[in-house]
């Protein structure tokens, strides 16, 4: 099966960085989609980002200009750079990816979340 571990969450100030990374693993043929999501205390969970196969990324108003989504293909890991944060950015953030993988003699597509990382924006 495939896996994916997020890791980089914490306590940031306002106006302050953080890269958040989410490593792939498992008996992956190809990682075709992947995407950051958030969500919030006693809110739904909204799409951050997301970035395709061929690297191109997509995002909400919400965030752009302020974060940037990345993947490194060989690591089968993907990164969000995160700058200029607010507190409304506070929020559980998880990774989300659509993966082709070999079950036995089979490739299965299917799709595949993290276990979520903290961000606390707060002075």
């Amino acid at each position: 099966q495939v896996q994916l571990v997020e890791s980089g969450g914490g306590l940031v100030q306002p106006g302050g960085s953080l890269r958040l990374s989410c490593a792939a693993s498992g008996s992956i043929f190809r990682i075709n989609f992947m995407g950051w999501y958030r969500q919030a205390p006693g809110k739904e969970r909204e799409l951050v980002a997301t970035i395709t196969n061929d690297q191109n990324a997509n995002y909400p108003d919400s965030v752009k200009g302020r974060f940037t989504i990345s993947r490194d293909n060989a690591k089968n890991t993907v990164y969000l750079q995160m700058g200029s944060l607010k507190p409304e950015d506070t929020a559980v953030y998880f990774c989300n990816g659509k993966i082709t993988y070999s079950r036995g003699s089979y490739y299965v597509t299917d799709d595949f979340w993290g276990q979520g990382t903290q961000v606390t924006v707060s002075s």
